[in-house]
């Protein structure tokens, strides 16, 4: 493979046409003025501006203003701020793009700051794990996510099934949940970060990893899903559909089980005629989910780290996560907080909180966005039958490993 060329290189070609970035120093009427950009709608939105404002209230000398960036545009925003030296002090990350902006020299070294702060060793090795790069912290985890099996209960009993535990146990489910215009099974294989986020708690699962794909595991895994379409069990269609669309597939009845996230639980609950619930993904060699959610940071131009450092720990706050949290629908990274009664009396998701305890980062270094695609590749290879899952597999290991990078 060719040199290649630096992480902030490579992308800032790609984000050119983008209109330059608000400017993040200075100071108004005597007071500190700090710049936030995050890429929440809604109900996040709602919650990050109400968090902002108490802790306005509780630091007058402090003026906080935050820009919301669509989900798609704030890591291209965030490249061109850092070549025009305009970046805000707090950043909101998407956790599995935390570690390139670390390596292109965008977020500040906080390793000190954590350090002193003494509350690391209180967040799940997943959170955690995706601030972390070559052996330094860049930011504190804000909330987190993690995958289940969601099934139609009305579904199963009718069938006579109880969920699955097992993968043996998922393909005999899944076949005779399958009839008419049902299908027993689904996934979001789509050909973006989607489809790559959902297959990989199947690799894990099979004892296998990005950092040694080329395994039985890897095979085991994509197999699954193959022998799943293959058997009728699950739709040709999940090739092309999102998370959400597979959701909506779930809510119309036209899917008895799905993989899917915790920030479903709010969409479900309002379908008053669906009687469902969710357990853990199914098990093969060990158990696994794989960890999504957000991340804080503080940009390595900003000009009031030590301002920006003190807001983190605010938002960590137990009283003021928990705020944050429960409106944005996200579980805590904490092991402590997870324990609150909020997340442990919902059966449902106590399932997700317990979880925590084996959700995996997609911790792969600077170069994942790559290493996604060609995870990508694979999955469209051997699910339309173009190419056999051993071979696919090998030929995967072989493209991303000078990617991998820790």
């Amino acid at each position: 493979m060719a040199k290649k060329l630096s992480v902030f290189i490579i992308l800032l070609a790609l984000i050119l046409v983008l209109p330059a970035c608000e400017s993040a120093e200075g100071k108004q009427d005597g007071k500190i003025k700090l710049t936030w950009w995050d890429y929440y709608g809604s109900e996040a939105a709602v919650a990050m501006n109400n968090a902002i404002k108490t802790y306005e209230k509780a630091h007058p000398n402090v003026d906080i203003e935050r820009i919301e960036v669509p989900f798609g545009e704030l890591k291209k925003k965030i490249l061109l701020g850092a070549a025009g030296g305009e970046l805000p002090d707090i950043l909101i990350i998407d956790n599995p793009d935390h570690q390139m902006l670390a390596e292109a020299g965008i977020l500040a070294d906080l390793t000190k700051r954590v350090k002193v702060w003494g509350q690391e060793k209180k967040y799940f090795e997943g959170p955690l794990s995706s601030t972390v790069y070559k052996g330094k912290n860049y930011g504190i985890p804000l909330g987190s996510n993690n995958l289940a099996l969601y099934y139609n209960q009305d579904l199963l009993k009718e069938a006579g099934i109880k969920p699955p535990k097992t993968w043996d146990e998922l393909k005999n489910a899944a076949k005779k949940l399958t009839h008419n215009d049902v299908y027993g099974m689904a996934v979001s294989a789509i050909s973006q970060e989607e489809g790559t986020f959902q297959f990989l708690p199947f690799v894990w699962q099979a004892d296998s990893d990005l950092t040694h794909f080329n395994t039985r595991g890897s095979v085991d895994a994509i197999s699954l899903w193959k022998e799943l379409i293959e058997s009728n069990s699950m739709s040709k269609g999940v090739l092309t559909q999102t998370q959400q669309d597979v959701a909506l597939q779930f809510i119309n009845g036209k899917t008895a089980m799905m993989v899917n996230g915790t920030w479903q639980i709010p969409v479900l609950e309002k379908e008053k005629k669906l009687n469902w619930n969710v357990v853990e993904l199914p098990g093969y060699q060990k158990n696994s989910t794989i960890l999504g959610g957000e991340n804080y940071a503080i940009s390595s131009t900003s000009k009031h780290k030590e301002a920006a450092w003190n807001v983190l720990m605010f938002m960590q706050e137990k009283e003021n996560a928990k705020k944050i949290l429960i409106q944005k629908g996200n579980l805590p990274p904490r092991k402590d907080y997870i324990q609150d009664d909020y997340w442990q009396k919902d059966p449902r998701l106590k399932t997700f909180a317990n979880s925590m305890e084996f959700a995996k980062a997609r911790a792969y270094g600077a170069y994942y966005p790559s290493i996604s695609e060609e995870i990508q590749k694979m999955m469209q290879e051997v699910l339309t039958g173009s190419m056999p899952a051993d071979r696919a597999v090998k030929q995967a290991a072989k493209r991303i490993k000078p990617y991998i990078t820790q």
